[in-house]
This record gives C-alpha cells, structure tokens and sequence, in this order.
C-alpha cells in the first residue's frame, strides 16, 4: 500500500503556528519530519507535535517512512523546493511508492513582501550593514526622494508600465530608508514604518466615509468635495496657501497657487509688471483658463526640442 506524503507549506511571514484547522489536524494524525529547526517547528511541538528533524535528502526521508501508512513533511521557510523536486521524480519512477500532496498551512497575506522590504532595509541600516545608508540623514537623502519620484513620473509618461513597477520599487525604498532611519531619532522624535503606515490607513478612513461610514454620495465630485472638507477641517490653516509644497517646479507651483486662490474665491488681480517672472505667471494662468496644464506643456516642448536638437547632430556628424 503506498504512503501518504503531506507536502506541508507554510508563509515564513505569519507567526509561527497560525495554520489552517486542516493543517492542524493533519499534523496531529501524521508524524511530522523537517529538514531543519525552524520558528514553525519549534510551535508545532509547544502545541504537543512531535517534529523530527532529518537532514537528509527525498531519499533518505522515504527510508524513514518506510512501513507508515502517512507522514507530514513540514516545509521549510523558502519552500524546500528542492526537495519536492527530488521527491517527486523519485515517485514518478515508482508511482506506487506513494501518493504526494501539497497542502498550504498558511499563506501570505496581499502586502507581505512589504514585510521583507521592512526586514531587508532593517538588516542595511542597522550595525554590520551598509555603512551608507546608515550614515544618511532625511536632509541627504531628500534629493534621492525627488529623483526617484521623476524617475517614476517620466515612466507613467512614457507608458512603460514595467519601467513604473522598478521606479515605484525605489520610491519604495526612499519611504523606507527614511523611516528607519527615524527609529534611530532621541525618543521624542521617534516613529517607525508602522507609524508612518498607520497614520495612512488613519487617514484613508476618515477622508473616505462613503466607503468607510456608510455616507451616501451621489457622484465623484461630491467624493472630492467630501475629502477636501474632511481635509479642512483636520488642518487649520490660517490661508487657503497653506500645505503647498513650495519646492515643486515654478510651474507647478503657480498652478497649484492659482487653483488654491480660484477655489478660495480670493479676487487678487495677476502682476501687470513685464518681469519674466510676471509674464510666466500670466502664462500659466492662461493654460489654466485653457484647460492646460503648464507644467506638462513645456516639459513636452522641452523635449521635442531636445530631440530635434539630436537629430541635427546625428546628421552633422553624417555629413
């Protein structure tokens, strides 16, 4: 009769122990053998299972077992699938051996491999690490920010949607860096990755009470309505200015500016003067009437330019 072999996986990204009813049953019925001491096995036996513990290969585990009517194999935290590979041919050569089957303890959760970034990032900033990032600081590291957030713009632009998944990795890693490096900060300032997600998840929930509260919304505008008022009402601020972020491209920053005063219904005339910076503005504004958005129009003028600019040196250089 051939032997019933559990192929047991579990998300080294749980607790240690937090397993499906089915898995706990089966590990309770079955002996259960691993490769290697691990977090899951130690809670298997503080919950009365026996774990045996065989460093050997697919072979030597069927030895084992030999004379047994099933066995678990508690899979390591990447999967053993080495194992399972030798395993499973060693069956296909003698398909009544025995019966082979996967079954997933646990899983990981949407977001999990957020917890590895967590993890990696802890590991580089921490003593034995990189000494680079533990020498950084939010002030030089704010450049980096920047760039990788352009970097994952020009992506989005592009439509290159492989290129965006990369970038938004290193965005990624900027929020992370600078949060770990915040854990290092005197008590008083201190704040970690959770506090940072958790003031997100804060937030999404109060400004989204149609999802969140049950409110009753008929339209999209009335949605952004909602969460601008929302937003007041959690910032006091003295100007309808306040909360711009004044380190944004000129452009930018003036469309932002002008949408702040058309939604405040503040009446202050544009500058008459014919300064550069006068004439810019007013530009800008003109977009705005337009439907246009400033910004985006000169960096793509910008970059026609730029690559006329190229074309007229590949054909002087063939020339």
């Amino acid at each position: 009769m051939s032997i019933r072999i559990v192929l047991l996986v579990t998300s080294p990204r749980l607790p240690a122990g937090l397993l499906t009813a089915e898995a706990w049953d089966t590990v309770r019925a079955y002996p259960v053998y691993t490769g290697a001491e691990s977090a899951q096995a130690a809670a298997l036996r503080v919950a009365g299972v026996p774990v045996t513990v065989l460093d050997t290969d697919a072979q030597g585990f069927l030895d084992a077992i030999a004379g047994q009517k099933a066995a678990v194999w508690l899979a390591g935290p990447h999967g053993d699938m080495s194992f399972a590979r030798q395993l499973g041919l060693r069956l296909v050569r003698e398909p009544g051996l025995a019966e082979l089957e996967q079954m997933y303890g646990s899983w990981d959760p949407p977001g999990a491999r957020l917890l590895d970034a967590v993890e990696v990032m802890d590991r580089l900033a921490s003593p034995g690490g990189d000494p680079w990032k533990r020498e950084q600081s939010h002030q030089t590291l704010a450049p980096y920010l920047l760039e990788e957030s352009y970097e994952a713009y020009d992506a989005i632009v592009a439509g290159d949607l492989d290129a965006l998944r990369e970038e938004l990795g290193d965005v990624l890693l900027q929020v992370v860096l600078h949060a770990r490096l915040a854990e290092n900060r005197a008590e008083s300032d201190r704040w970690s990755i959770d506090d940072v997600a958790g003031d997100l998840v804060d937030k999404m929930i109060r400004r989204n009470p149609h999802v969140f509260a049950g409110e009753q919304v008929t339209d999209i505008e009335e949605i952004t309505a909602n969460w601008e008022r929302i937003k007041r009402e959690e910032k006091a601020r003295d100007s309808v200015l306040d909360g711009i972020a004044l380190s944004q491209p000129a452009l930018s920053l003036a469309a932002k500016i002008l949408h702040r005063v058309e939604r405040g219904g503040i009446d202050v005339p544009l500058p008459d003067g014919g300064d550069l910076g006068g004439l810019l503005l007013r530009a800008v504004a003109e977009a705005r009437a337009a439907g246009l958005d400033a910004e985006a129009a000169l960096r793509e003028a910008a970059l026609t330019y730029a690559d006329a600019v190229r074309a007229a040196e590949k054909a002087g250089g063939a020339g």
